[in-house]
């Protein structure tokens, strides 16, 4: 189990499914929490009052530079730093290529890929003046198998793993690693409890676990990877996927 304590996690996607785990499980680590979404906070995933020194909320567009500002400006003022960086942003819009609108692609490009760029370069910026620091991406197994109707999804989570390791080759020298998660199929448990037989079979069938990925069991990839006992891996990227595809 990789302790957090004392260090200044920023968790984007907060209100999502994985990131809303997430904030949960590094708070209970020992960690300080910075959390941001375009949505507002779910109450029901907001943490209880006896968390709420070492949590904080802000509502941000991760694809618009000046929003990712003002963000890094509010964590600075509020914990004094930042230590690591896990980001869970991405759009998909689902379509085959001779129907995918223009639109609809760079809708996809821009949410996943270019706001992956915008987070690592502020989140690093920040982390330099700390003295380094770990950033975890999150890519999908979508970025190296082809799936029909996800090429807009797809091509931007492998563009987002090459990224991945430019940015660990460029901020080596200021102690900053970068790693890339890259899951599978990973749900809710009250979704995989709402599954048909016929869904559960398909599962079976994909992977050699037999069963879709629960929230935790990734955000304990990414755990590991921003604590202290991964001071070794920077540039890799991280696969999740129960076997899925082999």
């Amino acid at each position: 189990m990789a302790q957090l304590r004392d260090k200044i996690i920023l968790i984007t996607g907060a209100a999502g499914m994985l990131g809303a785990a997430a904030v949960h499980m590094f708070l209970e680590r020992g960690a300080m929490v910075a959390a941001c979404d375009a949505r507002p906070m779910p109450d029901d995933g907001m943490p209880g009052a006896d968390m709420a020194p070492r949590f904080l909320f802000v509502e941000a567009d991760m694809t618009d530079e000046t929003q990712i500002i003002r963000l890094m400006t509010i964590i600075q003022e509020r914990f004094g730093r930042l230590d690591g960086l896990y980001h869970n942003v991405y759009v998909n819009r689902t379509a085959l290529i001779v129907n995918q609108t223009l639109a609809d692609w760079e809708d996809a490009v821009r949410g996943t890929l270019t706001s992956t760029f915008l987070m690592n370069k502020h989140a690093a910026r920040q982390m330099k003046t700390n003295g380094g620091g770990a950033i975890v991406n999150t890519s999908s197994i979508l970025g190296a198998v082809p799936v029909p109707e996800n090429a807009a999804y797809g091509a931007s989570k492998a563009a987002v793993e090459q990224l991945t390791r430019v940015a660990a080759v460029e901020l080596a020298p200021w102690h900053i690693r970068v790693n890339a998660i890259v899951p599978g199929d990973f749900k809710s448990e009250e979704r995989i409890a709402s599954y048909t037989e016929r869904q559960k079979e398909a599962i079976r069938e994909q992977t050699l676990i037999g069963r879709s990925g629960l929230p935790d069991e990734v955000n304990e990839l990414a755990a590991f990877l921003l604590s202290d006992a991964a001071s070794y891996a920077t540039g890799s990227m991280y696969p999740i996927t129960g076997g899925f595809g082999l």
